[in-house]
């Protein structure tokens, strides 16, 4: 059996150079925390339109405090940075080890509770205890992404009005308008362009062309069917389509080859350098022989959206339209990026077609910010466990996290071979699979039957209840799908 290096990173892909051209009406921050609401209220105070005050208000920031400022998200040069370092676990625990002074992480109860149930139509977060937090940046650093009221003319007329130059643009399914891809040649900051844009009426939503990544940590057969109770031999997703947003994906693989419905490649002309990572949660979801999946016989709907590990707004929101449009019942989405609202709402238009959300909960450890799209409402943002049902020290905490799936040393299938990969994507896969069970054994189920069936009957673990680690706990497949949900 064929073992692959690790997938290859294409320096190439994303790179872009700053060059800040001047504005004296205007200052700059690196601020993390803001909003789009932010950067409206911004852009009308800084074309004449009125005071506002942001939400996040950086404290001491004497240029945010400018009338004329304009607030930037985080600029990041470098697009492949390591991964923050991940603090010490101890053996019998799942949290990390506590400083010296701090207060310890509580030890699971010895008798757990049934979790609360979920009603339909509910899937939202525990209301946090402070403002959540976006991953901060990246974004593409010469282009915005726009929703324009109007044709190719009025496009056009937009691009020459403000100095831009146009990319590329569509027609959004999901966001009901076209969506225009709009390069800045001439350096000027892309918060100063959606500060100007803002004042356009033609111009109707204006966003950051943000980055996303996929959610593969470093890393004998897969334990996963034990720990969410499902039964290998009778496991099916037969007659479920599903989406998976991801790398290129082998499909060649033995153990994929015959569960790939369509191909959609929203990303052209950028060639094709890993393989690795797609064909893992491909063969998670759907593998059979050798690499059985959780739901073989499901038929998935391939999008390309990644490339050296890395994507941006404008590719993800062409996958997830083409994903949409292809009479899919679950989209499989394993990265994380900040958050974004045009996601936000591509995410909630995908939701109202009753389209099941399954997204990566996060690497970036626990102090990490909320992951995106993860922590939307209407997501099932799913967090790595092992096992033993630890908590995978990289993973993300919040009180978005919905629910728990194995994602750490599972064997998968990898572009011409297998590995052991780790990763709250790999969890999400799983989770994936469990669902298309579900519907697999009653099509009529909806997404918010699903959502409320895995909540109800999650294997409780950490904290009773949901809590910012594992959820509702681990999913338990059996146990959903002998769950009655008015």
């Amino acid at each position: 059996m064929a073992v692959s290096a690790g997938p290859r990173i294409a320096s190439a892909l994303f790179a872009a150079a700053i060059s800040i051209a001047a504005f004296p009406a205007s200052a700059q921050t690196n601020d993390p925390n803001l909003t789009q609401e932010d950067l409206d209220c911004l852009a009308r105070q800084s074309t004449g339109g009125g005071d506002c005050v942001p939400g996040q208000q950086p404290a001491g920031d004497s240029a945010a405090a400018s009338p004329n400022a304009v607030l930037l998200p985080e600029l990041i040069v470098d697009l492949f940075p390591n991964p923050p370092p991940v603090p010490p676990v101890s053996p019998m625990s799942a949290e990390p080890a506590t400083a010296a002074g701090s207060t310890p992480a509580s030890p699971p109860p010895a008798d757990i509770a049934a979790p609360p149930t979920l009603p339909p139509g509910s899937l939202t977060t525990i209301p946090p205890t402070s403002a959540p937090v976006a991953i901060s940046g990246p974004f593409v650093l010469d282009e915005v992404l726009v929703t324009v009221d109007g044709d190719a003319t009025v496009a056009a007329d937009i691009a020459s009005a403000f100095g831009l130059e146009i990319r590329s643009q569509r027609t959004s399914a999901l966001l009901g308008s076209t969506l225009v891809r709009y390069g800045i040649p001439d350096g000027r900051p892309v918060g100063v362009v959606l500060a100007q844009l803002a004042g356009d009426t033609r111009a109707t939503r204006q966003a950051p062309n943000s980055i996303y990544d996929l959610q593969q940590a470093a890393g004998t057969v897969n334990y996963a069917f034990q720990r969410i109770a499902l039964v290998p031999d009778s496991a099916s997703g037969e007659g479920v389509n599903v989406a998976v947003i991801d790398t290129a994906i082998d499909e060649t693989h033995p153990a994929i080859k015959d569960a790939i419905a369509l191909e959609f490649d929203a990303m052209p002309g950028i060639e094709v350098t890993a393989r690795d990572h797609g064909t893992s949660v491909v063969g998670l979801i759907a593998g059979t022989g050798e690499f059985r999946g959780m739901a073989p016989g499901s038929k998935i709907f391939h999008a390309r959206a990644f490339e050296g590990g890395k994507s941006n707004m404008d590719i993800i929101l062409s996958a997830l339209d083409w994903s949409a449009g292809q009479d899919v019942r679950i989209i499989n989405m394993s990265f994380v990026g900040p958050k974004n609202e045009l996601l936000r709402e591509a995410c909630d238009a995908a939701r109202e077609r009753d389209i099941v959300l399954v997204a990566a909960a996060g690497n970036n450890g626990p102090g990490a910010p909320y992951g995106y799209p993860a922590a939307y409402d209407g997501v099932i943002a799913v967090t790595a466990t092992d096992d033993k049902d630890q908590l995978m020290a990289q993973a993300n905490r919040g009180p978005y996290v919905f629910v728990s799936a194995p994602g750490v040393n599972m064997l998968a299938p990898v572009g011409g071979g297998a590995d052991l990969v780790t990763g709250t994507s790999f969890a999400a896969a799983v989770v994936t699979g469990a669902i298309a069970n579900l519907i697999h054994a009653e099509p009529d189920r909806s997404a918010d039957w699903i959502a409320a069936a895995l909540s109800s009957t999650a294997r409780d673990l950490g904290a009773t209840g949901r809590d910012a680690d594992f959820g509702y706990g681990v999913v338990d497949a059996k146990a959903a799908g002998e769950m009655k949900v008015d």
